[in-house]
């Protein structure tokens, strides 16, 4: 089995997987189309490793009491069913694994869950306005599949949304807490709409602000809640 296209390695993160020094791999390919992303040049599913797994390997040996983790990321690296053995070869290394995901592919991400150290989970709308955000139909099902999937395996996670007002409004932010309230969820990070990288013109002329009283209601249905 061929491993993930590799977009991209990042020797050094100490955001990536939250309180650990970890190295970042991103992996070619993303079936969304949301109008904030800001790596569009991984949505593509063809294109050629910018290195290959053994090189990666290789350079990991050397980072063993350097780094604590790797991450991956994408596009989103889910949609390779050979992500597995790629997080296989890097936890025989000792180091911890840490997955960024939208949570698009229930079954392979449930695959994946018994290795992951911690994964940071993309909640991007009410889950029936997901179509609208990924232009994916049916999207909503399948990432509430995988949330409530990792939630009943107690993985360490955070769950995280980007709050843009063109795109998600006081109403939508309500229902959202509402649904991550009734699958368990108590904990819930709203980050604010970073600009770089985002092709969307319109977004990036727009302002867009987290309205502190907006932030109370929501902690009604979600106690826990860091605007970031």
């Amino acid at each position: 089995m061929s491993l993930p296209t590799v977009a991209g390695l990042s020797k050094f993160s100490t955001v990536d997987y939250p309180g650990y020094l970890c190295a970042v791999i991103y992996t070619q390919g993303c079936p969304c189309r949301c109008r904030y992303c800001h790596n569009t040049s991984l949505q593509p599913g063809q294109g050629s490793s910018v290195m290959s797994w053994s090189t990666i390997m290789g350079w990991l040996t050397t980072r063993k009491g350097l780094l604590d983790a790797v991450t991956f990321c994408g596009g989103e690296p889910t949609v390779h069913k050979s992500l597995l053995l790629a997080i296989k070869q890097v936890k025989a290394l000792g180091f911890n694994v840490a997955l960024h995901t939208s949570g698009l592919y229930p079954h392979n991400f449930a695959n994946l869950l018994p290795h992951l150290d911690w994964v940071g989970f993309d909640v991007k709308a009410p889950f029936a306005r997901y179509p609208d955000i990924t232009r994916i139909p049916g999207s909503g099902g399948k990432v509430k599949e995988s949330l409530e999937r990792m939630l009943s395996r107690n993985v360490s996670c955070e769950i995280r949304t980007t709050i843009h007002n063109t795109i998600l409004n006081g109403a939508d932010l309500v229902l959202m807490a509402q649904e991550l309230r009734m699958i368990g969820v108590s904990r819930w990070v709203l980050q604010r709409f970073n600009k770089a990288g985002c092709a969307d013109l319109e977004l990036i002329a727009s302002p867009t602000t987290i309205d502190g009283d907006l932030v109370a209601r929501l902690r009604a249905y979600v106690p826990n809640i860091l605007v970031r």
